[in-house]
């Protein structure tokens, strides 16, 4: 319904963002998620944030939470709708987040030669099945590992992800920290600098944007595995792809909730900038484009466009 969004307003004293986009978001699409696409778009222009990527979950192990959850025909209808009710203000696009597993990659890529989105985030997610998603078998596989061995199958599939492709970006770049702290400290840079430098060499070798990912900024998250307190990846890392030649990067707020609508993406643009970007890589179902990262009253300029 496009009257949807009125369900859940947008602060009135809410600061304007005054962002040109934020290209991670999951609505009521997203078996994790519970926001109607209208209170994005709603929020979008009450602050000013003119571009949103719609990139609910899609998995292809069967089983999975995003296996057949929402078919591309309802997805692509429900963003498609929006768009043209919000007149581009904001200008609202058809992403998807893929869970990235190595065995499925055909199944990946046979769906995406059949459906057009307009931008494709591939991500490696945890599995329910896998030791460090419960803290009762977290600990003692933790226990009988280094860091380094308790990472190596995340780290292997980023590195295949990257390139297989057939991806814009790779969402939340170095999440699997976020399992890894409780057992092993803080998961800094420097102790990470081979793992880190084989990943972005492979990110600037394929020409894949590197998401920085606001999620990990938040504190509201509860239980065992809270976020690091840091985005994903962290502002040295995001400085060392630079360092290595790469030129394309993108901001996305990772949003699931209402309440985390564009949350802590401010500071993931602060990061970009400290590194010394000034555009962000993008797609809207065409070529690679950029967006001018200023974000100075994007949606009176027009939406980035």
């Amino acid at each position: 319904s496009c009257t949807l969004w009125r369900m859940t307003p947008p602060e009135p004293t809410a600061a304007a963002l005054d962002l040109p986009l934020d290209a991670h978001l999951h609505t009521d699409l997203s078996p994790d998620a519970d926001v109607p696409l209208d209170a994005y778009a709603a929020l979008a222009r009450a602050r000013n944030v003119a571009e949103l990527a719609i990139t609910d979950h899609l998995d292809f192990e069967p089983g999975a939470p995003a296996y057949a959850y929402a078919e591309f025909d309802r997805r692509e209808r429900v963003v498609r709708e929006a768009a043209e009710r919000w007149e581009d203000r904001p200008a609202i696009r058809l992403g998807v987040e893929i869970t990235w597993q190595a065995r499925y990659e055909d199944e990946i890529r046979a769906h995406l030669r059949a459906h057009a989105y307009d931008y494709v985030i591939g991500s490696v997610h945890v599995a329910r099945e896998h030791p460090l998603a419960r803290p009762a078998t977290a600990a003692a596989w933790t226990a009988s590992r280094t860091v380094d061995e308790a990472g190596a199958w995340y780290w292997e599939e980023v590195v295949a992800a990257t390139r297989s492709g057939l991806f814009d970006t790779i969402g939340h770049l170095d999440v699997i920290k976020r399992w890894l702290v409780p057992y092993y400290g803080p998961f800094e840079y420097e102790g990470h600098a081979d793992t880190y430098d084989r990943v972005l060499r492979a990110l600037v070798e394929a020409g894949t944007a590197l998401e920085v990912n606001s999620s990990g900024l938040r504190t509201d998250i509860p239980g065992p595995f809270p976020h690091p307190g840091e985005p994903y990846p962290p502002a040295a890392v995001v400085g060392r792809f630079r360092a290595l030649g790469g030129t394309r990067v993108v901001a996305g707020s990772d949003a699931h909730r209402v309440a985390s609508f564009a949350a802590a993406l401010p500071e993931a643009y602060a990061v970009l900038r400290a590194a010394g970007f000034e555009r962000l890589a993008f797609r809207r179902g065409g070529g690679a484009l950029e967006i001018d990262l200023s974000g100075s009253s994007p949606i009176a300029a027009g939406a980035a466009r």
